[in-house]
């Protein structure tokens, strides 16, 4: 399996200039989206570098399934764990018994997003460099 680390991360990047579009453009369920996907893409290019693999999208399964020298503490667990939760609401009209995606996410809730997917990107990036 060849080792794509660079452009995982490199991807991340391009996926947060995304959500910092998305919000400034106020696209907020997009933007909280891309800050999801920024920070998945991250801890993916961690787990390749850590010479393994990663599946599925919980960031929250896998900072917790991270190798003991390599654990994270708690805040990023809960800051994982709040985009874990912007996953599916923030596309599909069906996550909500009424309206859609747009009529829930607010400019606080995308700056947030962003925030702690930064906070991941960052955690990730050290543990690689």
């Amino acid at each position: 399996m060849p080792r794509r680390v660079e452009d995982w991360l490199r991807q991340a990047d391009k996926d947060l200039k995304h959500a910092r579009n998305s919000l400034n453009d106020s696209d907020f369920e997009w933007a909280c989206f891309a800050a999801q996907q920024a920070a998945e893409k991250a801890l993916k290019a961690l787990y390749q570098h850590l010479g393994g693999e990663s599946f599925g999208h919980s960031l929250l399964k896998m900072l917790k399934d991270l190798p003991k020298d390599v654990k994270t503490n708690k805040d990023l667990l809960k800051m994982a764990a709040e985009l874990d939760k912007l996953y599916i609401p923030t596309r599909y009209p069906n996550g909500f018994d009424w309206g859609a995606p747009m009529d829930y996410f607010e400019r606080d809730d995308a700056e947030e997003a962003i925030k702690y997917a930064e906070e991941i990107i960052n955690y990730a990036k050290s543990k690689i460099s």
